[in-house]
C-alpha cells in the first residue's frame, strides 16, 4: 500500500466486492461496488465517522478542525454556516473573476516556450477561491503556495507504518511539511487580517468574521510532531478573535476553505489538459464548440449550458483521475454490509479509483470518452458509481463551483491556444492526498 498503493486497490478488489486486509495490526475493509459506498456514505452514513481515519490523519495536523475533519454535530453546523456560499446563483456571479483569472494565464502562457501546467493551474485556483469567497486579493503568494502544498502532500500523503523503513526520508519530508505548515498559517492570518482591514462585504469570509458567538476554549490544531506554528497575527488573540469566532477556528476554516477550493480543481484542469492532447478527436470536439459558442469573446456564467463538451472533457478526466481516490470512514457500531460482519471501530474505506474504472459499471473503462457524460448517458449511471466529489451528506460543498470554474477556465485557454505535452515527458498518477502527476506536467501552449 505504501509503495503502490493505486496498483493495491486495484488488486484488492478483484478479489471481491468486499475485502479485507491488515495494516499495523488492524484490519480494513474494501468496499468495490456503487451500493455498498452508497450504503456507507449515505444510507447508514451515521454509523461511519471521519474520526481517526486515514483521512483524518492526514488533513488533521494541516486544517485542524474545519469543515473537511469535523463531525457530527459541530460538522453539520459548520456546512450549515458555509454552505449558503456555494448556492449555484451564488457562485455564478463569480464567473468574471474566474475568466479574469484565466485570461491572465492565458496571456503569460502565451509565446512560452514550454509551463509547468500543474504549479500555475493551481495559482489560478487559489487566486479564484480567495477572491470569490474570501474577498481577498492574495497577489504573488500563488506560486509559493502552490510549492508549499506539494511539500505538504509529499509528507502527510506517504503512508509511514510503524516500523518506518526510511526515517531519514520522513524526517526531511516532515521538516519540509513544518515549513510549508508555517507559510500556509502566514497566508492565511494575511487573508483574515487583510479582509478584517477592508471591512464588511458579501463574501463568506466576512460571513464567519461576523458570527458574534466565539467559543471560549479552542486549543490550537495539533501536528504530527514539533513545531507547530499557533502565532495570530498581531493584534489579534489566537483563542478569540475581535467581535467574532475564535481565531483558531477562524483559521480552520478560511484555510479548509482554502486548501479544498483550489487543489482539487487545480488537478482536475492539469488532468484534462493532458488527456485531451492525449486525444485529439475529443480536444477538437471542444474547440469546435467553443469557436461555435463564444466566437472568439469571453465567457460567461450564461454561456455555461452551451459549453456541454467543455464541462463533459472535466467530468471525464475526473473519472480517470478522481482528485480523491480513496474515501475512508470508521464503523461505529458493529454493522453487516453484503454479508460480511463489520465490527465496531473498524476501518471501511472506498476507492473512486477502483470504483471509477470497474468494467462493469463503465463500457472500456480505460478510454477517455467524454460522451459518458452527455445527459441521456449519465442519467444511467448508478448511484455512487461516481464519485469525484465523494458522496452521502458529506458530498463536497463546492462541487458546483469546481465545475463552473474549470468549465470557464477550460473554454478561456482552449479558445486561444494548444496545449502540447512536452515531448518524451513522463506522466504517472501519483496517489497521495489528492491524485497528482508524479513529475508535474510540462506542456508547451501553441497558439491556434
Amino acid at each position: 500500500m505504501r509503495d503502490a498503493p493505486l496498483e493495491f486497490v486495484t488488486a484488492m478488489a478483484a478479489h471481491g466486492d468486499v475485502t479485507r486486509h491488515d495494516a499495523d495490526g488492524e484490519p480494513v475493509y474494501m468496499l468495490n461496488r456503487p451500493d455498498l459506498a452508497r450504503y456507507v456514505l449515505k444510507e447508514n452514513g451515521s454509523n461511519y465517522t471521519k474520526d481517526r481515519t486515514p483521512d483524518d490523519d492526514m488533513l488533521r495536523p494541516l486544517l485542524g478542525n474545519g469543515l473537511l475533519t469535523s463531525n457530527g454535530a459541530e460538522w453539520a453546523a459548520q456546512r450549515r454556516r458555509c454552505a449558503p456560499a456555494f448556492r449555484p446563483a451564488e457562485v455564478d456571479r463569480f464567473d468574471q473573476v474566474i475568466v479574469a483569472a484565466a485570461e491572465h494565464l492565458a496571456a503569460q502562457w502565451r509565446g512560452a516556450a514550454s509551463v509547468r501546467v500543474d504549479h500555475d493551474l493551481t495559482s489560478l485556483t487559489l487566486t479564484v477561491i480567495v477572491k470569490a469567497m474570501l474577498g481577498t486579493d492574495i497577489g504573488g503568494a500563488g506560486e509559493g503556495f502552490g510549492r508549499a502544498v506539494d511539500a505538504v502532500n509529499r509528507f502527510i500523503g506517504h503512508y509511514v507504518p510503524s516500523d518506518d523503513p526510511d526515517p531519514a526520508d520522513t524526517a526531511a519530508r516532515y521538516l519540509g511539511f513544518q515549513r510549508a505548515r508555517t507559510f500556509l498559517d502566514q497566508v492565511t492570518h494575511l487573508i483574515i487580517a487583510a479582509r478584517r482591514a477592508g471591512g464588511a462585504g458579501d463574501d463568506l469570509l466576512s460571513a464567519l468574521l461576523a458570527e458574534g458567538h466565539p467559543r471560549p476554549e479552542t486549543a490550537p490544531a495539533a501536528g504530527p510532531g514539533p513545531g507547530t506554528e499557533t502565532d495570530a497575527p498581531p493584534g489579534t488573540c489566537p483563542v478569540t478573535g475581535p467581535g467574532g469566532m475564535a481565531d483558531v477556528e477562524l483559521r480552520d476554516q478560511v484555510l479548509t476553505i482554502v486548501m479544498a477550493g483550489h487543489e482539487t480543481t487545480a488537478k482536475s484542469l492539469t488532468w484534462t489538459l493532458y488527456l485531451l492532447d492525449r486525444h485529439p478527436e475529443a480536444a477538437a470536439a471542444v474547440r469546435a464548440e467553443i469557436d461555435e459558442v463564444l466566437g472568439g469573446r469571453a465567457p460567461a456564467a450564461a454561456d455555461l449550458p452551451a459549453l456541454r463538451r467543455c464541462r463533459q472533457a472535466v467530468q471525464e478526466a475526473m473519472r480517470l483521475y478522481p482528485p480523491v481516490w480513496l474515501i475512508s470512514r470508521r464503523s461505529v457500531a458493529a454493522d453487516v454490509i453484503d454479508g460480511y460482519d463489520i465490527p465496531a471501530g473498524s476501518l471501511v474505506c472506498v476507492s473512486p479509483w477502483v470504483l471509477h474504472r470497474d468494467p462493469r459499471y463503465w463500457d472500456d473503462p480505460a478510454a477517455y470518452r467524454p460522451d459518458r457524460f452527455d445527459p441521456e448517458a449519465a442519467a444511467r449511471h448508478l448511484s455512487h458509481q461516481y464519485l469525484p466529489f465523494g458522496g452521502g451528506p458529506r458530498i463536497c460543498l463546492g462541487r458546483h463551483f469546481a465545475l463552473v470554474e474549470a468549465t470557464l477556465v477550460l473554454a478561456v485557454l482552449l479558445r486561444d491556444l494548444r496545449m502540447e505535452l512536452v515531448p518524451e515527458f513522463p506522466v504517472e498518477p501519483e496517489a497521495l492526498v489528492t491524485l497528482r502527476p508524479r513529475h508535474g506536467l510540462m506542456m508547451v501552449p501553441r497558439p491556434r
